[in-house]
């Protein structure tokens, strides 16, 4: 429901650029060493690391890291981390893959989400973590995060944070239109009438084509478009879990039942605030926004399990992110062994305190966490439902190898849809065949 706004428009040519040159190096490069040797190390030299101290360097956007890394100077007096934020997505990934590029002037430890890391682990650019044990914490994991830190064969970090998805509703409009929160699709669909009959300035959710909440909401369809090895590719943007989700969602888009409101706008804030928008389905991540930037809507939204096709529990990952170390690292057992402290040792409290929601099991059971009341949200126990939705992630899923590329195209294919309120399967259809030629200018086998 997310769309791209105006600030991610303002820097999507620099995300072409840097998607171009990633996947480039993806497909031209293979596992060549990026300027350092990467380390060939066991789990015992990360602690001798500590001790011997040194200084690494950690590219970040994440608000809890200023926090972190204090706590882990003061426990580890002899390590200086230098802590450099280098923007946020398109700007974090031009420079980082800038860096990559010309073999030096990169950090030790780098922030990647998800969604971008097959596109830096699959050609050898990140250090595989399996040789310092890090395979060993794969229990201490929510499933659907630890498949998210791995490519190929290789482990390349630890994860730091969750996005299980969560409908999250306006109380006060449903009661207006004395509706029930919707535990199927078609009760949404349903709802999303109601709405609209009954005051037209209102409107379910706001959706205007966004490849993030896309491929979240095909990945809770069961649906799998994407899958790769490395060197080959699959796309099926008409399989059988896409096509139960357009099934749905054409019927909000053609009948103009969404908002256009663009996401992450002032325009948005403000309809989630005074009640234009009714609902919206965001990752576990969302009541931290919520009590930030929509200040006015304090007391009135609540959190319910995401509608499903058949009723039976089933969500996906929306967002999250984790920690790799470069190869051209001259230090990569110091660095590793920082990432190991930030995602699961103590550094993990940091992250929490500053509205982080977690992928780390025993904080996703710890009673402390579960049961706490958010005043935002009326005094309920939010996490109760975003634990529970992260027990319910649909298995399977992968992201392409050049998925940052691919998400500054969904505009121009998926979003002329939205834009004509058309089947979605059209808009898809134009964003596979984008895709494929694509990946076979890269060098790609694609099917």
């Amino acid at each position: 429901m997310l769309i791209i706004s105006g600030r991610r428009a303002r820097r999507r040519i620099a995300l072409v650029a840097a998607a171009l040159t990633a996947a480039s190096v993806l497909a031209g490069c293979g596992s060549e060493d990026a300027g350092g040797s990467g380390g060939e190390g066991t789990a015992a030299d990360l602690d001798a690391a500590l001790e011997e101290g040194g200084t690494i360097t950690y590219w970040t956007w994440t608000p809890s890291a200023e926090a972190q890394v204090a706590a882990f100077e003061d426990q580890y007096p002899n390590v200086d981390v230098k802590l450099v934020n280098a923007g946020t997505g398109n700007d974090h990934y031009t420079k980082l893959q800038n860096a990559i590029k010309a073999g030096s002037g990169g950090p030790d430890v780098a922030q990647v989400e998800y969604k971008a890391l097959p596109q830096f682990a699959l050609p050898g650019e990140l250090v595989d973590l399996r040789q310092y044990g890090f395979d060993e914490f794969e229990s201490d994991y929510t499933p659907s995060t630890w498949a998210s830190v791995q490519a190929g064969d290789g482990l390349y970090g630890l994860p730091q944070d969750s996005g299980p998805m969560a409908l999250f509703y306006n109380q006060e409009v449903f009661d207006e239109h004395k509706l029930e929160v919707p535990t199927t699709w078609d009760e949404y669909v349903e709802a999303a009438r109601t709405i609209k009959k009954e005051n037209p300035s209102q409107c379910i959710t706001n959706d205007s084509g966004d490849a993030g909440f896309t491929t979240s909401m095909i990945w809770q369809a069961g649906g799998t478009p994407f899958e790769s090895d490395g060197e080959s590719v699959t796309i099926d943007l008409q399989d059988e879990g896409t096509l139960k989700w357009t099934g749905v969602w054409n019927q909000l888009v053609e009948n103009e039942l969404v908002c256009s409101i663009p996401g992450w706008t002032e325009e948005w804030y403000k309809a989630l605030g005074d009640g234009t928008i009714a609902s919206i389905a965001l990752g576990a991540w969302a009541p931290g926004v919520f009590e930030q930037s929509v200040l006015e809507g304090a007391g009135k939204w609540r959190a319910a399990p995401m509608p499903t096709y058949d009723g039976k529990p089933a969500t996906a990952e929306n967002g999250g992110s984790t920690q790799s170390v470069l190869k051209q690292s001259k230090n990569p057992a110091l660095a590793a062994a920082f990432v190991r402290w930030l995602n699961h040792d103590e550094g993990v409290e940091p992250f929490l305190e500053s509205g982080g929601f977690p992928a780390t099991v025993a904080d996703l059971e710890d009673p402390a966490f579960v049961d706490k009341k958010l005043d935002y949200f009326g005094g309920q126990q939010v996490n109760q439902v975003l634990t529970e939705a992260a027990t319910q992630v649909v298995e399977g899923w992968q992201y392409l190898p050049y998925q940052l590329y691919a998400d500054t195209i969904y505009g121009d294919t998926v979003g002329k849809s939205y834009q004509t309120h058309s089947a979605l399967e059209g808009g898809l259809e134009a964003w596979q065949e984008a895709l494929v030629k694509y990946g076979d200018e890269q060098g790609f086998s694609v099917n």
